[in-house]
């Protein structure tokens, strides 16, 4: 029980040199990844989890954080952390969906795995070099709140809700 949380641009970029290219100039989306994640698990990588603790200072706060790594010794001391490879997550004995959020290569792993897909569109296009992959299978469009550029928020953008179609 995979689901899927991103931000990304008209054409799919979601990172540049290992930060968001928008920057936090859209506190919408914050707070919607926010609603959504707290009291959840979320799932990144290792890089994703370094551009959290340099932005944050820490891992992020009241969820279970899993860094997904091929290095076993790699791990990471903050409270409600922990270090597991692919496999062990896709064991895992979840009693609720946990949040897939990053980076590109574990988007890319879990996406045949994912049932539900959260995706906010931001109304422009930024340069990047890290891009959201196609997510495979038939899906279906549950809902969308389009949120308007105003004085806190640079950027027009879209928040998407995905279910994917049982086959």
């Amino acid at each position: 029980m995979f689901e899927i949380i991103v931000a990304k641009d008209r054409n799919g970029v979601i990172g540049k040199d290992g930060d968001m290219p928008w920057g936090r100039s859209l506190p919408a989306d914050l707070q919607h990844f926010k609603k959504l994640t707290v009291g959840k698990t979320v799932i990144m990588g290792h890089n994703t989890a370094r551009s959290i603790i340099q932005s944050l200072g820490k891992l992020l706060p009241d969820r279970n954080n899993i860094i997904l790594s091929r290095q076993k010794d790699l791990h990471f001391s903050y409270p409600n952390s922990d270090t597991m490879t692919f496999d062990e997550v896709l064991q895992m004995k979840l009693k609720e969906p946990a949040f897939v959020i990053g980076g590109e290569q574990i988007y890319q792993l879990f996406a045949p795995h994912v049932t539900k897909a959260y995706i906010t569109e931001i109304d422009y296009d930024f340069d990047g070099d890290t891009y959201f992959p196609n997510l495979p299978g038939d899906w279906k469009q549950v809902s969308s709140t389009t949120h308007k550029k105003d004085e806190k928020n640079k950027y027009d953008c879209t928040f998407y809700e995905y279910e994917k179609r049982s086959v």
